[in-house]
Parts: C-alpha cells; sequence; structure tokens
C-alpha cells in the first residue's frame, strides 16, 4: 500500500508540474478586469467538478471580494437544485446551464466550466452558447480535453487523464487565483 501511495503522489506532484502557468496568470487577469467592470462571473461543473465550481465561487465571492472594497460577482450554475431538477425535469440534463445563463447572462460575462473530459454534453452545450452571445468562455479541462475546447476561448488543461488528479488540479488553480487576489490586493486597486 505504501509504494501505490507514494506512486499516487509522485504523479499528482507531475500533473501539478504540468499546470499552465501563463494560462492561470490569464484567467487571473480576466477575472481582474471582470471585477473592475462589474461583470457576472458563472462558473459549473458536473460532480467533482461541480464541487469545485462552488467552492471557487464561495472562495472568489467571499475570500478574495473581503480583502478590498471591490466585490466578485460570481455564481456557480450548479448551487440552487430546485431549479437544476426542475431543468433537468421539464427541458433535458444538457440543458441544466445554458438555460441558467439564459435567464442571467450578457455579453461580456465571464462563463467558466469544469470538466475533466471536456465532452459533458450540459457543459459543452453551455459553453457553446454563451460563446456565441459574445461572453468570454473559459474552460478547464483534463488531458482528454475534448470537444469543449473547439468552443472556449480560453483554455486551461490540467494535463492528466485521471480524474481525481484532475479535479485537484483544477481546484488548485481555483485556489491560486483566490489567493493571487487575496495574497495581493493591490491587483484590484
Amino acid at each position: 500500500m505504501n509504494e501505490w501511495i507514494l506512486n499516487y503522489i509522485a504523479e499528482q506532484r507531475d500533473a501539478l508540474d504540468s499546470i499552465p502557468v501563463a494560462a492561470v496568470a490569464k484567467l487571473i487577469k480576466t477575472l481582474r478586469s471582470a471585477a473592475k467592470n462589474r461583470r457576472q462571473i458563472f462558473v459549473f461543473g458536473n460532480g467533482g467538478s461541480a464541487a469545485n465550481a462552488s467552492h471557487f465561487a464561495t472562495d472568489l465571492g467571499k475570500g478574495a471580494s473581503d480583502v478590498h472594497g471591490l466585490r466578485f460577482r460570481v455564481i456557480s450554475l450548479n448551487d440552487n437544485v430546485p431549479w437544476l431538477t426542475a431543468l433537468g425535469n421539464d427541458y433535458a440534463y444538457e440543458d441544466l446551464f445554458v438555460r441558467q445563463l439564459e435567464n442571467y447572462a450578457r455579453p461580456g460575462d465571464i462563463v467558466i466550466a469544469m470538466s475533466v473530459s471536456g465532452r459533458s454534453p450540459n457543459v459543452v452545450k453551455a459553453i457553446k452558447w454563451a460563446a456565441s452571445h459574445r461572453m468570454r468562455t473559459i474552460a478547464l479541462v483534463g488531458g482528454k480535453k475534448g470537444p469543449i475546447v473547439k468552443f472556449a476561448r480560453d483554455v486551461i488543461v490540467a494535463n492528466s487523464k485521471h480524474y481525481g488528479r484532475v479535479e485537484d488540479l483544477h481546484m488548485s488553480i481555483c485556489h491560486i487565483v483566490c489567493y493571487a487576489f487575496m495574497e495581493k490586493p493591490s491587483l484590484l486597486t
């Protein structure tokens, strides 16, 4: 068991070293601009990515916003369970996110999707719709990339195909972004 754990940690470290620093810096710059211009930020995903989206919205909306007077307008589209179940029941599961964007999103807003495979129909449909409605689209994906990369303006690839590692890397990226604002409040002055 010890050997398996050590191998897992080594592979996690290799994957962590693959995080594209320039792409994460670009994401920070995009979110900085969104905060300054009062743009809405939407984030979403399925399963572990849904949990990461909620965590990211919390850290950005509370933690990063508490450091300075400028507040991030961020929401996870995973968090309204009654609405999600109504959309899934009355329309289709693939409409969970796009239907919410239709209600709230405006040109110039930021839409961030997290998907290990990059092929979840509900995530791809929402990014495709957002791109066609002049929103800034960002996809955090795993090494498989998937069809979402055709529609997202910016793509950050966590270079692994292991679901747990990719989800961990996405959360690391989210923490890097949020702590950049928390530990460098001058980013928003």
